[in-house]
């Protein structure tokens, strides 16, 4: 049964715009709240209107600069503080996911850290999206809604109506995700086998599987210097595919990334809006999942369950 106990949604600096387009999605206003920045660097965010015994959703991704991490942090502490009765940190885009377990000796387990951290700030429950490990929800001992890109990213490829379909994976890592979508879009699956020779940097690639007259879609969780995107992009072309486009979740963007997108066989990237940012190539396309959050905020508010939002 829906509980009358107000709820409200904020929103970090960093999301504000895709915390606008949830308002939106869902029907309501977004709340007001105002960060006062000091000439040092230190900032401090402050609730404009009353949230004493209210849902509070505070929407922010996590990506550097650290000070969108901090920033969240802050207002989960004001929240409590403030007495809300629950505090729903909703983190689009995961930063420091990468960081899921040691690779090598005298190294952090950042996205542990960070889960940390957030539970001792005082959070509640945490909303995110295609984290690059699904093994990091057990990092925290609260809920962990996962929402997965697949909701939207499904329907926009069954759109394009690509007539010798083939799902690829950039990367063994990723072979699940792209056998996921291979088995409900009922296509032929390939997935590329690539070494780094040191981090963002593909030293060679491999490729397993027959691409020859596809038209292959290549799937990952993000896209950062988009350097094993446009790598598996040419090894696919060079082996016959008639064309070659990717969809990532997280459009990271760093580096060289667009020059390489740019010079790449890929015809389009899309990516969805969990990070906000300039995109400065033409072939990036921008997939909303304001109506997907929107939604499982609803969910957790009348006790439904979110898995009925998932094409897995």
């Amino acid at each position: 049964m829906f509980m009358n106990r107000p709820f409200k949604i904020f929103s970090g600096r960093s999301s504000r715009k895709i915390a606008l387009a949830i308002c939106k999605a869902y029907g309501t206003e977004l709340g007001d709240e105002t960060v006062i920045e000091f000439s040092d660097g230190e900032f401090e965010p402050s609730f404009d209107e009353s949230i004493r015994g209210a849902d509070i959703f505070l929407i922010q991704s996590t990506m550097p600069p650290a000070d969108n991490l901090m920033e969240l942090l802050l207002m989960i502490d004001a929240a409590r503080r403030a007495s809300a009765y629950k505090i729903n940190a909703v983190i689009p885009y995961f930063g420091y996911a990468r960081q899921d377990k040691k690779g090598k000796p005298r190294v952090p387990i950042g996205a542990k850290l960070i889960a940390n951290l957030l539970t001792s700030a005082g959070v509640d429950r945490v909303l995110t999206m295609d984290l690059h490990a699904d093994q990091i929800q057990g990092f925290f001992d609260i809920p962990v809604d996962h929402l997965y890109s697949s909701s939207v990213f499904i329907p926009y490829i069954q759109s394009l109506n690509l007539p010798n379909l083939t799902i690829a994976s950039p990367d063994m890592g990723g072979s699940n995700r792209a056998n996921t979508y291979a088995k409900f879009l009922n296509s032929e699956i390939v997935v590329c086998y690539k070494h780094r020779e040191k981090a963002n940097e593909v030293g060679k690639m491999l490729l397993i599987g027959d691409v020859k007259g596809k038209d292959v879609v290549l799937v990952d969780d993000m896209v950062d210097t988009a350097g094993t995107l446009t790598k598996a992009a040419e090894v696919m072309i060079e082996s016959g595919a008639n064309s070659v486009r990717a969809i990532c979740t997280h459009g990271v963007f760093s580096g060289p990334a667009y020059e390489r997108i740019d010079k790449s066989s890929l015809i389009e990237i899309a990516v969805t809006d969990t990070i906000l940012k300039d995109h400065q190539s033409d072939k990036v396309n921008i997939i909303s999942i304001a109506d997907l959050f929107a939604s499982s905020i609803e969910a957790v508010l009348k006790n439904e369950s979110i898995s009925k939002h998932y094409l897995r």
